[in-house]
């Protein structure tokens, strides 16, 4: 069986996702009622739950069209159609979030560089992340503080996507971050630049061990990152995989990379109303060197992908915290006009056969503090090297060719 399943498939932020495209006939204008019932549609044909949540999915077919005149309305009543299902993950997004999305994946975004999380009050908005030199960071923004306003407008209560709303302008245009550090509040000015997304950095430690810090998902640049990451630690005894704070990505990222790793077994099996697929590694990783995989409760969708494939494969073990526990697959699926849709499709399960699913997958060694997490990763690996050593001349070298990324289709 071939391991990989050429379908284009991503995950965004938490999502998996793959891209279905529609077309309306050429110099065909689409009508605001066409726009809603071809979301209907794509709901009803690809939906996971077949009693679709117990609401009856064919009153909604036509239940709006007497309100809905003009776009805005079918985009405002597709949201609602959408809520009854109470599936966060099925969602509609619209022209300008589906473009972000796209030059997420393209790896260039105008912006500030920074990643937010909303916490669990929904009160405050985190960052989770700053992107190195990038504008936020160099204005001394950092992981940890709360965006408190932004343009003078209070930020409290608003969700991560009400924000980027307010954040995103033009490159060369300024916004004025309110930011508080513990009990420092303070007021920044940052200019908007177009940023690279580099989704991998990596280091040697004074240990000699590898270090590789995979951050996002998102790119598609990630796999060719992380197999250039594993020829510059080739001559490490061991790798730590951080995978702290990573949101999800290309579920063709967390395919590749898992195959990179993997000597054998499967990857990840998705079961929708139409059956199950399991993806299955090549068996023939690029490295062999012992791997320690570091999570936490942001490791999300993609990420948990990757450390139950390589915790069940018996691969590499997982140091840290429950992951966030978002084991839900979504296609995205474009509107006429240019607005999307995020459908769940189907549920996935790990290799050991685990619904990870608002539960998360478990650390083999659970580590609270975020530095005792890297000591005791380092720790581990050395035992592991140390028991190693006598057979480690028969390994084979860390190959450096590159395989084909899954297609995005429509994108």
């Amino acid at each position: 069986m071939k391991r990989l399943k050429r379908i284009g498939s991503l995950v965004l932020a938490f999502f998996v996702c793959s891209s279905m495209m529609y077309q309306p006939a050429q110099g065909h204008r689409s009508q605001p009622q066409e726009v809603y019932h071809r979301a209907w549609q794509l709901v009803r044909d690809n939906y996971y739950e077949s009693s679709f949540h117990n609401q009856n999915w064919n009153e909604l077919e036509h239940k709006f069209d007497t309100q809905i005149k003009s776009t805005a309305d079918a985009h405002k009543y597709i949201k609602v159609m959408l809520e009854t299902l109470n599936d966060p993950y099925t969602r509609f997004l619209d022209p300008r979030a589906f473009q972000d999305e796209n030059d997420a994946i393209d790896a260039r975004i105008v912006g500030i560089g920074i990643n937010l999380q909303q916490s669990k009050d929904q009160r405050k908005l985190i960052v989770t992340r700053t992107i190195e030199d990038g504008p936020a960071e160099t204005a001394g923004v950092r992981s940890g503080d709360e965006i408190i306003a932004i343009d003078n407008i209070s930020a409290i209560g608003m969700t991560p996507e009400q924000a980027a709303e307010h954040i995103r302008g033009k490159a060369g245009s300024i916004v004025q971050i309110g930011v508080r550090h513990g009990d420092t509040q303070k007021s920044v000015t940052i200019t908007r630049q177009e940023i690279t997304i580099h989704a991998v950095t990596s280091k040697v430690l004074d240990n000699g061990i590898g270090y590789i810090q995979l951050s996002t998902f998102i790119s598609n640049d990630a796999s060719r990152e992380f197999r250039a990451a594993l020829g510059k630690l080739s001559n490490t005894d061991g790798i730590i995989l951080d995978l702290r704070d990573n949101p999800g990505g290309l579920l063709s990222n967390a395919l590749e990379i898992a195959d990179m790793l993997l000597e054998s077994g499967a990857i990840v099996s998705t079961i929708s109303r139409h059956g199950r697929h399991t993806d299955l590694a090549s068996g023939d990783p690029v490295t062999h060197q012992p791997i320690v995989v570091l999570v936490d409760d942001e490791s999300a969708s993609a990420s948990e992908i990757l450390a139950a494939a390589l915790q069940d494969n018996g691969r590499g073990t997982l140091v840290g915290t429950h992951t966030y526990g978002k084991g839900l697959v979504q296609e995205i699926n474009r509107l006429p006009g240019g607005a999307a849709v995020h459908i769940t499709v189907s549920r996935y399960l790990t290799p050991g056969g685990s619904d990870i699913n608002k539960v998360g997958v478990i650390p083999d060694i659970n580590v609270i503090n975020k530095e005792d997490q890297v000591k005791t990763a380092v720790s581990f690996l050395k035992e592991k090297i140390a028991s190693l050593k006598p057979s480690r001349m028969s390994q084979k070298p860390i190959r450096t060719s590159s395989l084909n990324q899954a297609a995005i289709a429509g994108r």
